[in-house]
């Protein structure tokens, strides 16, 4: 599995002018291919009179899905460079639509290229991107009496602390890196004088 990938930071449009065409790019975070396909009708829908909504998505850490659309342009003049660009600047869970008014002046297939490809580079400098980073899953399992001092220790010392839970004893959700998890429990050990649980579960993704 990758250990961190980017990913555009927010939903948001930006629009440039070439040759008195309008090129508008929306980006949008997507978890899935289905949300990025979603994401790609609800623009059409919204730019139904558009000469062009050419597209261009990036699913999974490791790039698995990469889908990408001329929509009537000539031929990898549109989606491809489009999603070169997302993968020239490792963006991932990403998807983007182009919508182009014609304004009358043909640009020519390196043009178009040019176009598509840098409208994205664009709006990725303008909405921009953050990185998440893969973590193992953890919980900690300690008594009422240690849990506010543990709580504040490991949000002092930079863990992830996701979510505590308050039962008979209480269970503190962690994320943690994989390289770390040894002397995390070490460092447990030590601070709670071996009262805590660790147990470890899955991996996901977090912001750094």
């Amino acid at each position: 599995m990758q250990e961190q990938y980017r990913t555009v930071a927010r939903a948001g449009v930006h629009e440039s002018e070439i040759n008195r065409s309008r090129f508008l790019c929306s980006l949008a975070p997507a978890a899935t291919e289905q949300e990025a396909q979603e994401f790609v009708a609800r623009v059409r829908r919204e730019h139904p009179a558009a000469t062009h909504n050419c597209f261009a998505y990036v699913i999974g850490a490791d790039a698995s899905v990469q889908k990408a659309s001329d929509d009537g342009e000539p031929g990898g003049t549109a989606g491809v460079p489009m999603l070169q660009m997302l993968m020239r600047r490792e963006v991932r869970y990403t998807a983007a639509v182009v919508t182009r008014y014609y304004g009358g002046v043909k640009l020519g297939a390196g043009g178009l290229i040019r176009a598509y490809g840098g409208v994205v580079g664009e709006a990725l400098d303008a909405l921009g991107t953050r990185t998440r980073q893969r973590f193992r899953l953890a919980t900690v399992t300690v008594d009422h009496q240690r849990a506010g001092k543990l709580e504040n220790d490991l949000r002092a010392t930079g863990t992830a602390v996701r979510e505590v839970r308050y039962g008979e004893a209480v269970v503190i959700d962690v994320g943690l890196p994989d390289a770390g998890v040894e002397a995390f429990r070490a460092w447990l050990a030590d601070a709670t004088a071996g009262a805590a649980v660790l147990e470890l579960g899955g991996e996901a993704y977090g912001d750094v």
